[in-house]
């Protein structure tokens, strides 16, 4: 009898770690195909040694400016694309708000509320907001702009792009080279970054550089868009530089 239940937990704890095994494989077979290498000193680091940085782009509202205001603002645009001689990305992100939180906070100051008026209108508002849920999806747009930075301006050919595509493993020597490189060339990378930041702040648009935690925060949820609605990333890992394998 003890011989058998020795053979079965050897036998629970061989399948627990191929399945951990088969976890982590898999875990690297995506990462591996990841472009982010490591991100920290709000910056985005590339395998191939590129640089990102990214701008929160406050929005405006251009219909209910006056003339005279929206065409100083295209004057101004246009202004500031004749300054760049460098690519930019303009991303608009929509992603859907997680309101659980929201309802759960106002459940728990219903439950509370000493006033029966006051806790029935809040009942009654968490009422409203579950039924606008049910014909309507609440979202929110995100405007980004991505200033980039690659050591190099020329184009690889497409022979060149299929083997990185064969061999997209993040190397010791490659890792050890962008640690050297980083403080020079981010030095570039923050003079584009505020080149990019005067010219929007003339247009009258409100910026912020992404810090190491929202650009953490960005990519998980892309990466990840169902899982971070309920798997948020712990509060501890704030000004620490982590690498692709959060995503």
């Amino acid at each position: 009898m003890n011989n058998t239940k020795k053979d079965t937990k050897q036998a629970e704890k061989k399948v627990s770690s191929t399945v951990r095994k088969r976890k982590s494989q898999q875990a690297n077979a995506t990462q591996r195909y990841l472009p982010i290498a490591e991100i920290r000193n709000d910056t985005v680091l590339l395998k191939n040694g590129g640089l990102r940085a990214i701008l929160n782009v406050e929005a405006t509202n251009f219909n209910l400016k006056s003339e005279t205001e929206q065409e100083a603002i295209i004057a101004g645009y246009g202004a500031f694309m004749n300054t760049l001689t460098f690519p930019l990305q303009i991303t608009i992100r929509s992603s859907h708000i997680n309101v659980d939180p929201y309802l759960n906070f106002l459940g728990e100051k219903a439950q509370g509320q000493t006033n029966t008026l006051l806790k029935e209108q809040t009942i009654a508002y968490i009422s409203f907001i579950k039924r606008l849920l049910e014909v309507s999806d609440i979202m929110k747009k995100q405007f980004l702009v991505i200033v980039p930075y690659d050591k190099s301006t020329r184009k690889k050919t497409l022979l060149e792009k299929f083997f990185d595509w064969l061999h997209p493993y993040d190397t010791a020597g490659h890792a050890a080279a962008r640690f050297q490189e980083f403080n020079t060339i981010k030095k570039k990378l923050n003079e584009r970054m505020e080149l990019v930041e005067v010219g929007l702040n003339n247009m009258g648009l409100h910026t912020n550089r992404l810090s190491t935690r929202q650009l953490i925060e960005l990519y998980y949820q892309i990466y990840n868009p169902k899982t971070s609605q309920y798997e948020k990333i712990p509060e501890n890992l704030e000004d620490l530089a982590i690498d692709n394998t959060v995503l």
